[in-house]
């Protein structure tokens, strides 16, 4: 079934959509749109809601399950499910018992559109690797979309695309829990470190999820993956597209490697340099990995070297990722918000290498801080804790041997506490660790309070 084909099947559809964030709301749009029957299910009650949001749900006939789960599952067509909607929940599994289809938002919008699509997924580097690949392919003069995790819902542009439409799009495994038929021309798994355990409970159920991102790829397309984790290379072993392997550490006779402060891809027939590492405005051993990614992304989609080139030396990095706030008496400060797990943290700590006051603490989802706390002694200083998982931090962090730890009830009170503890020459970092949940509506909300606040400090 074309595109076309399907927008007209949906009309009349009984459609259930669950959970009311920016992916459902946007799901309710698109399928109102197509003429589709709607129903509106979130955990939240209405009075918890927009009120206006809710009156254009009243005036487009969509019924309200809020705080509340329709009686009868098998009264519906299909299921659409927002990314942060466990697909678990008592109510869902009656649904797939009663032969309903289950979807995403994600495999929704690759149905309803002849865009092309490029679909990038991993544990850390996501963002910057997606935004320098809309970047690339902006410059490449494509019709170009950055989407899913980062900027619209990927529904909202593929409504709007054509089949000269690129939609590049940051998928997490959430997203790709609910996938059956999305196909990308070039799909990219970065890394696969623990993360979301609460979500997912092992490592290889959130391995499994993200490798859904190659699953319906064959020889004709793409998979971007990283050679030098073996985990995350393993995912690959019974991928049916054609490999294109990164390396940091090895040079590759086929895929993008670093060669001696080089970048350089290698397409089996001739070498093609990228740039110097040391041309990168943004730093780190993993940027380098991420600009290698995103390099091999943009080659094997068809885009030319030095476009690349171009726009991968001009990159200044993305907001909340060992974002430079400024100087203060000598100590610079850096917002790593987007460091929601132990590995992300851990790499922007051995991004910055010394004189480090770290800030950390919040919603850990359940990950074990071990690994954090053995990089602690050498490169970090101190440690400044908040949020709701902070004393599991502190005893990991203890039990290895650190001790400069210091608590603080709110980001004013962290913020003005390093400035007392800060020195000339030192970093202070705020790379949590942890999800913002417990304390700020998202990490984006949780790093420009934290930039708020060193500003304050600089006035």
């Amino acid at each position: 079934m074309n595109a076309l084909e399907y927008r007209n099947s949906l009309k009349n559809k009984k459609v259930l959509v669950v959970g009311m964030g920016k992916s459902g709301k946007a799901a309710i749009d698109v399928l109102h749109g197509l003429g589709a029957k709607i129903s509106a299910q979130d955990s939240n009650t209405a009075d918890k809601m927009d009120a206006t949001f809710i009156e254009t749900l009243k005036n487009n006939n969509v019924n309200m399950y809020f705080g509340d789960i329709p009686s009868d599952m098998s009264a519906f067509d299909m299921l659409v499910l927002s990314p942060g909607v466990p697909t678990d929940l008592s109510f869902i599994n009656s649904a797939r018992e009663a032969g309903v289809e289950i979807i995403g938002e994600l495999e929704l919008a690759y149905r309803i559109t002849e865009g092309n699509y490029v679909a990038i997924t991993g544990t850390n580097g996501k963002t910057t690797t997606t935004t320098l690949v809309g970047e690339i392919f902006k410059a490449s003069g494509r019709k170009t979309s950055v989407v899913g995790n980062i900027g619209n819902p990927v529904v909202t542009e593929a409504i709007e695309s054509d089949g000269d439409s690129w939609m590049v799009a940051e998928v997490s495994s959430f997203q790709l829990e609910t996938v059956h038929e999305f196909k990308p021309v070039v799909s990219a798994v970065l890394n696969l470190t623990p993360d979301h355990l609460n979500r997912h409970k092992t490592m290889e159920a959130y391995g499994t999820a993200k490798a859904n991102v190659f699953a319906n790829q064959t020889e004709e397309e793409f998979l971007v993956i990283n050679k030098d984790d073996a985990a995350c290379y393993a995912l690959a072993e019974n991928c049916e597209a054609t490999i294109v392997p990164f390396s940091r550490k090895e040079r590759l006779e086929y895929g993008a490697f670093l060669d001696h402060g080089m970048l350089v891809i290698n397409d089996g027939q001739a070498l093609h340099i990228i740039c110097k590492a040391e041309e990168l405005q943004i730093i780190g051993d993993h940027n380098i990995e991420n600009v290698l990614a995103a390099a091999a992304i943009c080659y094997w989609a068809g885009i030319d070297i030095k476009t690349i080139t171009d726009t991968v030396r001009a990159f200044p990095g993305v907001e909340h990722r060992i974002e430079y706030c400024g100087i203060i008496n000598g100590a610079k400060y850096y917002n790593d918000s987007k460091g929601t797990n132990v590995d992300a943290s851990v790499i922007a700590i051995k991004a910055l290498r010394e004189n480090i006051i770290l800030i950390a603490g919040g919603d850990g989802k359940a990950q074990d801080f071990t690994d954090l706390a053995e990089h602690l002694n050498g490169p970090v200083k101190a440690m400044v804790l908040l949020g709701r998982d902070a004393p599991i931090i502190e005893e990991a962090a203890r039990k290895a041997g650190f001790t400069a730890i210091y608590n603080e009830p709110d980001m004013e009170a962290v913020v003005k506490k390093c400035y007392e503890l800060a020195e000339e020459g030192d970093n202070v970092l705020l790379s949590p660790a942890c999800a913002s949940w417990d304390m700020y509506k998202s990490y984006e909300v949780r790093g420009r309070h934290f930039k708020d606040c060193v500003k304050e400090l600089q006035k």
